[in-house]
């Protein structure tokens, strides 16, 4: 199974080019499931649903058919979020039964903010399980978001093994006399447990984020409007070490209007589209193009116009870019350093800032932050300067002589 997940900045257009991708790759004859978590609920006039009932695409996840042979699965974040509170509070019953709390009916919860995000990942791992399907297309919030979506699962790993370590739980026996010494109730099993589950859930999701038969796909207008935005969040991808397959360049106008204003639209749309092949250090990223119907596309027949771009849809195989590795350079003999290559494609020098906590380092890059841990031989070192150039971010360790192993 392949997933393509579909990104971009607000009002590129995303969802029109996801759904547009799901009934070009069923019309070639695959199995498509398209996935959105947008509660406005657009999918519907763009791929003309059947009058079908739902159908179970992977336990958990329903479906309704739609043209062309696609699946259309949407996420219910409200249902997602009173059956998780809910369930949190039966097995805590006893806890909050001490503290004379009052648990909350389903019918009286609201789902917070931030709560699409879980639901939209944890229909993305179901979505990945489901038989018979050939291409999962996921219809991502807007980039930024999108950003930190798909960052929470290895955020939230690293928060629950720092506040409830697994190796604790072999004290369990000791948490009465814990309790009595320090004056206040130790954790109770059920939390480890609850800990547990949303850690092997998690990884679980992190793994299909950053497989090698998983695709992303950014979408934007060419124009000084989504440059930025497309820089921005381009930045924040490579931070997180997650490749770009393609950049699709969408609603571009014609060349060689008699038109002096759409002549110079075209020129600008060009313009921005070749910067965006290199300048922001996409590389080998490719640019498709998408044409402008002249007009908001709505239904099938108009998604078929727009679907003339190669490589849109990503093959059966081998066409995923490879996650980046932060590789170390070891140059002790020359420099006495050793250097830890960052890839950060399109950062500028003002954009960045790092501190070393401990065996972490804190990288940030532009609204983006990360917590990585340090390689196991940059731990018996102290970073010693950094330096940004053609994309990339090399920060020198120098090796501390109390911790380095000393030679002869």
């Amino acid at each position: 199974m392949r997933i393509l997940l579909v990104t971009g900045p607000g009002g590129a257009g995303r969802t029109t080019v996801a759904a547009a991708t799901a009934l070009t790759a069923a019309g070639n004859g695959a199995r498509v499931l398209l996935l959105s978590g947008d509660p406005a609920d657009p999918l519907a006039a763009l791929v003309g649903e059947a009058a079908a009932e739902p159908v179970e695409a992977a336990p958990g996840l329903a479906a309704v058919p739609a043209a062309a042979g696609v699946l259309v699965a949407r996420v219910d974040c409200g249902e997602e979020f009173r059956a998780e509170l809910v369930a949190l509070q039966e097995r805590g019953s006893a806890l909050l039964g001490m503290v004379g709390a009052r648990p909350l009916g389903a019918e009286e919860l609201t789902e917070l903010p931030g709560a699409e995000q879980f639901a939209l990942l944890r229909a993305l791992r179901r979505a990945a399980a489901a038989p018979g399907i050939d291409l999962v297309v996921v219809d991502l919030p807007p980039l930024h978001q999108a950003v930190a979506t798909l960052a929470l699962p290895a955020q939230l790993r690293r928060y629950l093994a720092r506040l409830l370590p697994a190796e604790r739980q072999a004290a369990r026996a000791l948490r009465p006399v814990l309790a009595q010494l320090a004056g206040v109730p130790m954790p109770a099993q059920w939390l480890y447990e609850a800990a547990a589950r949303w850690d092997e859930e998690l990884a679980a999701v992190q793994a299909v984020v950053e497989a090698a038969t998983t695709s992303l796909h950014v979408v934007a207008e060419p124009g000084p409007g989504a440059d930025a935005a497309l820089r921005t969040g381009l930045l924040g991808l490579a931070l997180e070490q997650l490749p770009v397959r393609a950049i699709v360049a969408n609603r571009m106008v014609p060349q060689g209007s008699p038109d002096p204003w759409l002549a110079g639209l075209a020129a600008q749309q060009e313009k921005y589209a070749a910067q965006w092949a290199g300048a922001h250090g996409a590389g080998d990223v490719p640019v498709l193009p998408l044409g402008h119907l002249g007009r908001d596309p709505s239904g099938p027949d108009d998604l078929t116009r727009l679907t003339g771009a190669d490589g849109l849809v990503p093959p059966p195989s081998g066409d995923s870019r490879a996650r980046s590795e932060w590789v170390v350079e070891d140059r002790l003999a020359d420099d006495g350093v050793l250097v830890w290559v960052v890839p950060l494609p399109g950062a500028r020098k003002q954009d960045l800032d790092l501190v070393r906590r401990g065996d972490e380092l804190l990288l940030a890059a532009g609204p983006y932050r990360r917590i990585v841990p340090l390689p196991s031989v940059l731990r018996r070192c102290t970073v010693s300067g950094a330096a940004l150039a053609d994309g990339v971010l090399r920060i020198r360790f120098a090796p501390d002589p109390d911790l380095w192993p000393r030679r002869g």
